[in-house]
């Protein structure tokens, strides 16, 4: 496309592109037989064949005569993971889930020819004692989700520019360049409140202002992508489904500060990611978007790609600098403040995908309106990816002062299987678990904090009675020490005795004195660690020595584990329902099981790995541990 040279010329292009929702969801207006399907291409779909759904889709239509009557677009991540691959029919709002690519045949026949909903295909909703649900809007999993960061997830092609520029994309960035002074941007976001949401909640607008009053010389505008905590995948999807906003947002930051070079740090593992901002950087610089002279101003502003080799320690914003200049993934001190002394000693303004996809939004629609959602000390809105044992899982973004219940049992579902809710961490391995006690606490940065607990970059881990406290302790701290970059002591040796202590509690050999010292080192290396990986390692020991303390006596005291989790505490025995089939002591690795032919057989506990086969084995549920 050629390049726009002013804003009223992006205006006016925008308004001939129409929005791209309105056209989907009104088309009955102008064409009652048009028929627009959308199919998640985000990772989690693609790697189930969605590509290849769009394919089979455009294939049957074609062989259906039906182009020109309906047509099939990639479109970025729903958030509903679970049920994905997901395809949504406009302007009818079917939500297809769980499609295969041999479904498109039926989909094309039924729903396209036929006007008949392929019902199979239909959610069902467990809250509703799993009634099929054909809109989207009627789910549980939605029906409390406000989406300001993931706006345009879901809905437009994140591999065509035209889509976000006729869903006011770029809007925001001329409006800045055309009618806004480099402070009065400054202040819209400080008066919007928005906060850092990648972990630490600092104020952007205050990060920005910082960062502007540096004398004029070279700045640099860089985006945090080094998403790293286990089971967090807001910001790739966000990256994979609507990539334009962030370089929107990246250009803005630039003009506010004074800065004509943005870089992204983003970790070489997310090559869907990586392929779609390319692909966006290339289409926003032909448009005269990205690129010296922007709109036909004197602004210029480039983005580059830098890649992070996936160390969880680069998430934090020195380390990140450290990274891209090419050094070790170290932290520096905090005498280095980024917006003063940041990449290459100049000036940075370091934010991370979701604190950025937030600023269009806001520039567009002002601080006020921001401010409707989310509370007082945490306005807007918070995006989480809700895992674990929970029935619905996936991406879900809340307005700040949405409490755990409303998330845990609304949007999520409920616990699966009709367990009992045991615990929920927030904040990934950084994070502590909060309890059943406290699930009406509502979600800010201030209220997690108060309960021990932290926002983090957006993980939400749900927990059951079937879980093992102590072992989820010892999950985390395994993954904060090989993730530690060793430059200081405390995180370096501190956290691998931790996991020594905690090792030893799940074995059984651990004395009440062991406890003693877990809690006091674990607050000693909170209280002197270098940065953030070692200050919020300790978390989940301390939270769950104050939540579950009885569990960890459990495994100290009685050398059990109450959840069947720790396998050097269990033992396998073998009951009255046994039939004597003789599969457990054929499948058995250690020989360890005797017994005569149609009659009950035994193990030896001694000689029991522990490694659960015959348990899986035995087809009369004959087995248990204990």
């Amino acid at each position: 496309m050629s390049k726009i040279k002013s804003f009223n010329e992006l205006k006016d292009f925008a308004d001939k592109l129409k929005p791209i929702l309105y056209m989907r969801e009104n088309h009955t207006k102008e064409n009652p037989e048009k028929r627009e399907i959308l199919v998640c291409g985000g990772t989690g779909c693609t790697s189930s064949d969605s590509i290849q759904i769009i394919e089979n889709l455009r294939t049957e239509i074609k062989k259906a005569d039906l182009e020109g009557r309906a047509e099939v677009h990639l479109t970025g991540c729903f958030g509903f993971c679970a049920k994905g691959p997901i395809v949504k029919v406009y302007p009818d709002d079917i939500f297809y889930t769980q499609v295969k690519p041999e479904d498109a045949s039926e989909i094309v026949q039924s729903h396209l020819v036929n006007h008949k909903v392929v019902e199979r295909l239909l959610f069902k909703e467990p809250s509703l004692d799993h009634k099929k649900v054909e809109k989207h809007n009627d789910m549980s999993f939605y029906k409390k989700q406000s989406r300001v960061a993931l706006r345009y997830c879901g809905h437009i092609n994140p591999e065509n520019i035209f889509e976000y520029i006729g869903c006011n994309g770029y809007i925001a960035l001329g409006k800045c360049i055309s009618e806004l002074s480099p402070i009065e941007v400054v202040e819209e976001i400080k008066a919007s409140g928005l906060r850092g949401r990648g972990g630490a909640g600092f104020p952007t607008g205050i990060k920005w202002e910082s960062a502007s009053q540096t004398p004029p010389g070279q700045k640099y505008v860089v985006c945090n992508a080094d998403e790293g905590d286990p089971g967090a995948f807001m910001d790739r999807s966000i990256l994979e489904g609507n990539p334009h906003s962030v370089l929107e947002a990246m250009a803005i930051c630039g003009y506010a500060i004074g800065s004509d070079t943005g870089y992204i740090y983003i970790r070489a593992e997310y090559p869907l990611a990586i392929k779609r901002l390319k692909i966006a950087i290339s289409q926003a610089e032909d448009a005269g978007l990205l690129g010296n002279n922007i709109l036909g101003s004197n602004f210029n502003f480039k983005i580059e790609l830098k890649y992070g080799a996936g160390a969880f320690v680069c998430g934090e914003e020195t380390a990140l600098i450290n990274s891209i200049e090419g050094k070790r993934g170290e932290p520096r001190m905090k005498t280095y403040i980024p917006s003063k002394r940041g990449l290459w000693n100049s000036p940075t303004c370091l934010n991370n995908v979701e604190t950025f996809v937030n600023i269009p939004a806001i520039i567009n629609n002002g601080a006020s309106w921001f401010r409707k959602y989310g509370t007082e000390d945490s306005p807007g809105t918070k995006v989480f990816a809700l895992g674990g044992k929970i029935n619905n899982t996936g991406l879900v973004e809340v307005p700040m002062g949405t409490t755990l219940r409303e998330i845990i049992y609304e949007i999520g579902g409920g616990i699966t299987n009709g367990r009992k809710f045991k615990a929920v961490q927030t904040g990934g391995p950084s994070g502590g678990c909060i309890t059943s006690n406290n699930l009406d606490t509502p979600i800010d940065f201030k209220s997690l904090s108060s309960i021990g607990s932290m926002m983090g970059s957006g993980g939400m881990l749900v927990l059951d009675d079937s879980d093992c406290m102590v072992d989820i302790c010892k999950f985390f701290l395994e993954f904060t020490v090989d993730e530690s970059c060793g430059k200081c002591t405390p995180c370096r040796i501190g956290n691998k005795r931790l996991l020594e202590l905690l090792t030893k509690i799940t074995d059984g050999k651990a004395t009440l004195k062991d406890l003693d010292n877990l809690k006091e080192l674990a607050t000693t290396i909170k209280n002197t660690s270098l940065c953030g990986l070692g200050k919020c390692a300790p978390n989940p020991i301390l939270s769950t020595l104050n939540n579950f303390y009885d569990e960890y006596l459990y495994h100290v005291v009685d050398k059990k584990c109450p959840a069947g989790k720790c396998q050097s505490l269990l033992n396998y025995i073998i009951t009255d329902a046994c039939k004597g089939c003789t599969k457990c002591a054929r499948v058995c690795p250690a020989k360890c099981i005797t017994g005569k032919p149609k009659e009950k057989h035994e193990i030896d506990t001694k000689k029991c790995l522990k490694c659960g086969t015959c348990m899986s084995n035995c087809k009369f549920n004959a087995i248990i541990k204990v």
